[in-house]
């Protein structure tokens, strides 16, 4: 009968127990996310749904774009659910309004205005839903966001551009005839109170 010398006893405990605590560490869901950075932002899955639900139907186009966005920007951590109004006569105006919500659980009532690019003449309502990449608090919204050129994309009745200041980026999405004029060429400027100042 052979027995064990206290120090290798000693030398094996040590070893499952950093065994053990490597485990837990892999194994655990909370670290995994934290490590991820993913705790503060918005799934696919989730915004898609707050997006069919807010237009009130889905469409292949609108699944499209917002895998687009993932695809290109990562995962968003606020968004915004608004209806706005726009008039073009090849050089247009854009006026809407929404709330602003953040994963973290930050809200707030936004107003935006802006000139557009229209290819014809008109006026037209639409509901936009827009997605935030990077935005720190719920005050970091409200200033001027340029458009990016050469990112607005239309796919399958859904239309999609980014606008840009200060590393927060703004995606804004619309739906049928909210495309007509879904062109932000200029910049659309975010504010805290309804303003009739396109600029």
């Amino acid at each position: 009968m052979t027995t064990d010398h206290p120090t290798s006893r000693i030398d094996r405990r040590a070893a499952l127990l950093r065994l053990g605590a490597a485990g837990a560490v892999l194994g655990c869901p909370i670290q995994g996310a934290l490590a991820s950075g993913d705790e503060g932002t918005y799934d696919e899955d989730s915004i898609l749904k707050a997006a069919t639900d807010f237009f009130g139907s889905t469409t292949e186009g609108l699944a499209k774009v917002i895998e687009k966005a993932f695809k290109e920007q990562g995962r968003p951590n606020a968004y915004i659910k608004g209806e706005e109004a726009s008039a073009a006569l090849t050089v247009g105006v854009r006026y809407g309004e929404g709330r602003l919500q953040m994963k973290s659980g930050g809200s707030a009532k936004v107003f935006w205005a802006g000139p557009s690019i229209g290819l014809d003449v008109g006026a037209n309502a639409s509901k936009v839903f827009t997605l935030i990449y990077k935005l720190p608090k719920v005050s970091a919204i409200y200033q001027r966001f340029p458009g990016v050129e050469g990112s607005l994309y239309y796919i399958g009745g859904a239309g999609i551009n980014y606008q840009r200041s200060e590393g927060i980026t703004l995606a804004p999405i619309r739906l049928g005839v909210g495309l007509r004029s879904g062109a932000s060429v200029g910049y659309l400027h975010y504010r805290r109170e309804k303003s009739y100042l396109p600029f």
